[in-house]
């Protein structure tokens, strides 16, 4: 007589079925409401029927709560991929697309990449935040190892090259993730996420439940007038002179004065047209879209810098074979009349630094400098802010509400005299009056 089969575990009706596969998992199989509204059926997997059955559980308790259950097989990094290439490369600047390729590529999916896109969950966000802001990047992109191989022959190692964390016995140079790079990444995580929601591929941006990483930022440190003065006299014999002089007088940002063409500078009437920038993307350099439509329009310039572009055009037009190389009639080229490489330019601006003997800041805070200079000369904050070009004057007052505290002190310090000298005679006519008399 054969033995009596073993009862096996069923379902409740509309809680689908759990089965083990060939490769050994067990599946569960089970129709849910998509984030579109429709009836879907999701495959889950577990290594046992117990942890199919409590995800069973909790996609029954999601539908109980009304919350349509994410039905994408997609991993994170493939939804970034995407995401890239369809909504953010066709929708935003190309700058603003590099930036967002490169905290993908470097940071995101080596991080997260992996995860399912639909279990992705808050927790996974916050604990790789934490982790990154204690992991070496120099190490985690084995920068430091990529300047031991010679880019003409890969399978050459120059073990020389190396400057910390490629070095043997390793010598970690402790490249951390600054405050502002981590909020970057989660703002490019929830843009992607949100955009996820919006095609009704996820139902929820767990990201949005992930609080901005805190810490110390690093706080805009502009020159003053005494370290602008000293470092123009020092590049007063530099070809690059004039753009100095143009970044430091009106605040143009590197892209903007690299892209500067003569059909923009009126030399007679004192202005300049901000019209387009200098960018390499891709690996070509080129003519782009200033960064908004604020940053387009028409900026006065002082006199002197008119002079200084009036003695920087008539040298670059002594010099025929730069002038005919100078194909896009830009006002700032390299030696041999081709658009100058931004990086050699942040190059020259350290070197010159450096012989100046200043204060080291970077390119860019020439531009702050020249905002903390326009307000230190009492210009309200309304004009700073049509010369900077800001979108609105919330932008200019809280970049710089520092330096406008400061001025306002230093203004109403004025007042001091006043006050002390009314002081000292009410005090002359109390002592008066409170005289004992004789």
């Amino acid at each position: 007589m054969s033995e009596p089969k073993k009862a096996r575990r069923k379902s409740p009706n509309g809680s689908g079925t759990i089965g083990r596969r060939k490769d050994g998992r067990v599946e569960l199989k089970l129709f849910v409401d998509a984030p579109d509204g429709t009836r879907k059926r999701v495959s889950v997997y577990g290594r046992t029927w117990d942890e199919a059955d409590a995800e069973r559980t909790r996609l029954k308790n999601l539908q109980r709560q009304g919350i349509p259950v994410d039905v994408t097989t997609m991993t994170v990094r493939q939804y970034l991929d995407h995401w890239l290439a369809t909504v953010a490369e066709p929708n935003v600047r190309p700058t603003t697309y590099v930036t967002y390729e490169l905290l993908v590529r470097l940071y995101l999916v080596p991080g997260l990449g992996k995860h399912k896109l639909r279990r992705l969950e808050a927790r996974h966000i916050r604990e790789w935040l934490t982790k990154l802001a204690t992991q070496c990047q120099c190490c985690a992109q084995g920068k430091d190892a990529k300047r031991t191989h010679d880019p003409k022959d890969p399978e050459k190692v120059h073990p020389e090259r190396a400057r910390c964390c490629a070095q043997t016995p390793k010598r970690c140079c402790e490249k951390h993730p600054s405050v502002g790079t981590r909020r970057a990444v989660l703002r490019v995580l929830r843009a992607a996420l949100q955009d996820a929601m919006d095609d009704e591929v996820l139902a929820r941006n767990v990201a949005k439940k992930v609080p901005m990483p805190t810490g110390r930022i690093r706080k805009v440190k502009p020159w003053t007038e005494e370290e602008a003065l000293r470092f123009l006299d020092t590049a007063k014999h530099h070809r690059l002179h004039a753009l100095w002089s143009v970044a430091l007088a009106i605040g143009l940002r590197r892209g903007e004065a690299l892209g500067l063409r003569w059909a923009d500078v009126d030399l007679g009437a004192g202005t300049v047209d901000i019209a387009q920038a200098l960018y390499r993307i891709g690996g070509s350099l080129d003519l782009h879209e200033v960064k908004t439509e604020s940053s387009e329009s028409t900026v006065p310039l002082p006199d002197q810098l008119v002079r200084i572009l009036r003695q920087h055009r008539r040298e670059q037009m002594a010099d025929p074979a730069l002038m005919k190389a100078n194909k896009l009639g830009l006002v700032f080229v390299s030696t041999r009349g081709t658009p100058l490489e931004p990086r050699n330019v942040n190059r020259a601006f350290e070197e010159l630094v450096k012989k100046a003997g200043v204060r080291p800041i970077r390119l860019h805070d020439l531009r702050h400098s020249c905002a903390t200079l326009l307000f230190a000369q009492g210009v309200e904050a309304a004009t700073v802010q049509r010369i900077l070009r800001h979108s609105s004057i919330t932008v200019t007052t809280g970049i710089y509400m520092d330096v406008i505290e400061r001025v306002q002190r230093e203004a109403v310090s004025g007042m001091d005299r006043l006050l002390d000298g009314g002081l000292s005679s009410n005090s002359v006519v109390n002592d008066v009056k409170e005289a004992p008399p004789h």
